[in-house]
């Protein structure tokens, strides 16, 4: 039931930051380590394979962690550090690759099809899984296959640190005894209403009518249904695409009110920090644009750690405001935009802050999505009386 031949990979850094940290502190290795908050009140953002073998995962509650394993050594998260290491492997891998897409901080998609005329493909990639390795000491693995569900689910059949390659014609029998579970973008709320329908295995899954999956679950039952079967033409999104997002204000007369400019900032900040959120994404560069009256334009941009938070944004978006700004010009504009975004969870930021920021932020944003973006605002970002 495949529809077309491609050559996709699927990358992904195995227990990525634990990893990371292993290599700083190598006798981690082999111990069962939680990255996240060190208090009670933090959450669990990464833990090794031998801290998952008690039950702990990932947004947990660090209390209920420490509790299901009392022997795990806690470490509190650099998101720094962890992003250093993923700009360095998609690095690599931009050396490399024909068409590439950074799908998060920990994962890369690579379509390779057609290079098979010229390399085999299996050993290519193996090769570059080898560079990455040599080059940076971090455990990675790999499923190649011919889409992104079938490579995505390939490369955790092969995890710990292997690679595994499914050809065309094995997919059906390889998809086919999987739990259902396996299958990217089925969470804990579709894997029970599946298997209230008596669903375990993939091989169950594709042969449902899809007029029965659509029925039950929309136009997302027809997209698993397709899954199931093997089939995905979603394509490679080459990672050197602009993906950002930003605003901009211009203002009705050119203006020096600094003060006011700064809650302007703050203002921006929130709106597309929570359009970061809301479409689960991360950043790792902020960019600031100031337009004088002379219509000369400026901007500066500042690399940080990933994240999607407002308190972590402001402070970079003030700075670079104070660097730019040196010329005591009357000011036409001012914009912010927010770069080299991937996919991700935004509590991977959360190593220094807590439960209830996280729940503060997903309240916030519930309130924001309900009543209208302007519904939730910080103080120093409402209008002037």
């Amino acid at each position: 039931m495949l529809t077309q031949t491609r050559n996709i990979i699927h990358l992904d850094l195995d227990t990525f930051f634990v990893s990371v940290e292993r290599l700083l502190r190598p006798e981690l290795v082999g111990k069962p380590v939680i990255i996240g908050g060190t208090s009670d009140r933090g959450v669990v953002a990464s833990c090794s394979y031998e801290a998952r073998k008690f039950g702990i995962h990932s947004a947990m509650p660090m209390k209920l962690a420490r509790t299901l394993c009392n022997d795990a050594i806690l470490v509190r998260g650099d998101m720094e550090l962890y992003s250093r290491y993923s700009h360095t492997v998609t690095d690599i891998i931009a050396e490399r690759a024909p068409v590439y897409e950074k799908a998060s901080i920990d994962e890369h998609y690579i379509d390779v099809t057609g290079m098979d005329r010229f390399f085999g493909t299996m050993k290519w990639s193996h090769e570059l899984r080898q560079a990455i390795i040599r080059n940076t000491g971090l455990p990675i693995s790999f499923g190649l296959s011919v889409n992104k569900t079938v490579s995505k689910i390939a490369t955790g059949e092969a995890k710990p640190n292997g690679e595994l390659y499914i050809e065309r014609d094995a997919v059906q029998p390889f998809l086919a005894p999987l739990s259902i579970r396996k299958i990217p973008m089925i969470g804990e709320k579709t894997y029970r209403l599946l298997r209230s329908m008596g669903i375990v295995t993939i091989d169950t899954l594709s042969r449902i009518p899809v007029e029965m999956m659509e029925k039950v679950m929309g136009k997302n039952g027809a997209v698993i249904w397709e899954k199931a079967n093997g089939i995905d033409t979603t394509p490679v999104r080459p990672y050197h695409e602009a993906k950002s997002v930003s605003t901009e204000t211009t203002f009705e007369q050119d203006s020096i009110d600094i003060v006011r400019m700064k809650e302007i900032l703050v203002k921006m900040v929130e709106k597309i920090a929570f359009e970061l959120r809301d479409q689960q994404k991360l950043t790792s560069c902020v960019t600031l644009k100031i337009r004088y009256s002379n219509f000369d334009t400026h901007t500066l941009q500042q690399h940080v750690p990933y994240t999607a938070f407002d308190h972590h944004l402001i402070p970079v978006v003030k700075e670079l405001f104070e660097r730019i700004y040196q010329r005591r010009m009357l000011i036409r504009l001012i914009g912010v935009r927010f770069s080299s975004l991937v996919s991700g969870n935004p509590q991977l930021n959360m190593f220094d802050d807590n439960v209830e920021m996280v729940s503060l932020y997903q309240a916030l944003d519930r309130i924001r999505r309900k009543y209208g973006q302007q519904s939730v605002r910080r103080a120093v970002a409402l209008p002037r009386a």
